[in-house]
């Protein structure tokens, strides 16, 4: 995948942008961090720090998966958000478009999440080995073949809301790594980084912050 490399060249859309923090809507295709070699270097926090040249990473979006991300513009900033990131103490919401009509209005999918080595970067649920991973779901809408359906992880694992959903039996529609078939065929990722809550570095006042997704 890395050799047709092409992300979108929209201009940056700042959310949110202040002393300590600034929140931006990644597009799908474009990588947030660089990737091995000079063709992967274009990214998102490139990006970002050609307008806020003391943004420093905080968490990351995978590359076809767009929406709200945040970045720390101060180091005190980054240790703090880091913190809320590990701790479980910021709230996010994702929206996916996924196959099929799924029959249940919400629930939650409790699967533990590991590497599967042979065929890195895609994960895989194993039960013996794998980290907890838990994602809350519930369905906006269905029809014609396939769900609108908001994701809430309470766990930040590697790919876990598109195994997750697969574990239904629901893949995330465009997915490259665990859609077959027609589910496959769509020009991108159905998956959105809707909303993100978290705590403000300077005086810890709640926010919240949204993108309303592209699809």
């Amino acid at each position: 995948m890395d050799d047709t490399y092409n992300p979108p060249q929209d201009p940056l859309v700042v959310l949110h942008a202040d002393h300590e923090v600034v929140l931006v809507d990644k597009p799908a295709g474009l990588l947030s961090v660089p990737g091995k070699g000079e063709h992967l270097s274009d990214c998102l926090i490139a990006r970002v720090q050609k307008a806020f040249p003391t943004a420093l990473l905080v968490h990351r979006l995978d590359r076809d998966t767009s929406g709200v991300m945040i970045f720390a513009l101060t180091p005190h900033a980054q240790r703090h958000l880091g913190l809320q990131f590990e701790n479980r103490q910021t709230k996010k919401t994702y929206i996916a478009r996924v196959w099929g009509e799924m029959t249940e209005k919400e629930g939650t999918v409790d699967l533990p999440i590991i590497v599967d080595w042979p065929n890195r970067p895609l994960q895989k649920i194993d039960h013996e080995t794998g980290r907890p991973a838990v994602t809350d779901w519930r369905v906006v809408r269905s029809g014609d073949g396939e769900t609108r359906v908001r994701l809430m992880p309470r766990t930040g694992r590697s790919h876990q809301l598109r195994v997750h959903m697969l574990a239904l039996g629901h893949p995330i529609l465009g997915d490259p790594f665990y859609a077959t078939g027609p589910a496959r065929d769509h020009p991108r990722l159905m998956l959105h980084s809707e909303t993100l809550q978290f705590r403000h570095p300077d005086g810890g006042k709640g926010m919240r912050i949204t993108a309303k997704a592209p699809f």
